[in-house]
């Protein structure tokens, strides 16, 4: 699963935040989850959800992540 978001001025470590709260009301992924944040407060939305109790994928550009996706996809990530 790919999840891209380019928040400009939106506040990624509350989209992190509520990225992880949706996992957490699912119980978790079935399948690997790449996420790529861009915006305000990246850094700190990148911290979240590397230190979430979910392995999130964290891809720093689009072309990274498509990458992550396509090695989780095979079975590499």
């Amino acid at each position: 699963m790919l999840i891209n978001i380019f928040g400009g001025i939106a506040r990624t470590d509350r989209i992190a935040r509520g990225v992880v709260g949706a996992l957490e009301e699912l119980g978790g992924a079935q399948v690997p989850v790449v996420v790529r944040l861009e915006g305000t407060n990246v850094d700190e939305g990148r911290r979240i959800l590397r230190e979430a109790p979910f392995h999130f994928i964290v891809a720093e550009q689009m072309a990274d992540a498509a990458e992550k996706v396509v090695a989780a996809a095979k079975g590499g990530a």
